[in-house]
């Protein structure tokens, strides 16, 4: 039974991944012509700055759950782009602080736009009734994820 129900999530999963576009590496879902992992970055940038906080590279990398090297090249080529702005830390010269410019702004918050409008769109396909069950246990898989990435 038990790994009945692992291989229906794994079929279930996969499925989602491919059907949503998690696939596709020149844009994302919502058809932004970026990487995933810049698109999400981008958002959560701009949503750490509207609550006033400040954004170091290796808390970029926990969030977005990537290893430090790969954010690092990330901010590279997002400042070589001109949407972000690097800086060392006051207190410690190795840590990165990172900044969106006025375009990496602009370019993040059509982007949250964009996945809305989507994910809207999604929302309006699901029945009400399998709503708030679908968002529970979205969570539940979430972190049972999460649990399991802390383990390794």
């Amino acid at each position: 039974m038990k790994a009945d129900t692992a291989r229906n999530l794994q079929a279930s999963v996969q499925a989602f991944v491919r059907s949503f576009g998690l696939l596709v590496t020149k844009q994302t879902p919502c058809g932004q012509p970026i990487t995933p992992s810049i698109a999400h970055s981008l958002m959560i940038l701009l949503e750490r700055e509207a609550d006033g906080l400040s954004t170091f590279q290796h808390e970029l990398a926990d969030q977005l759950g990537l290893d430090r090297s790969s954010v690092q090249r990330l901010c590279s080529r997002l400042e070589t782009d001109g949407r972000i702005k690097q800086e060392p830390a006051p207190d410690d010269a190795r840590a990165r602080r990172i900044q969106l410019t006025a375009s990496g702004q602009r370019l993040a918050a059509n982007i949250r736009a964009a996945s809305l409008q989507r994910f809207t769109r999604i929302v309006d396909a699901i029945p009400p009734s399998k709503r708030r069950p679908l968002l529970d246990a979205l969570e539940v898989l979430t972190t049972a994820v999460r649990t399991l990435e802390k383990e390794a």
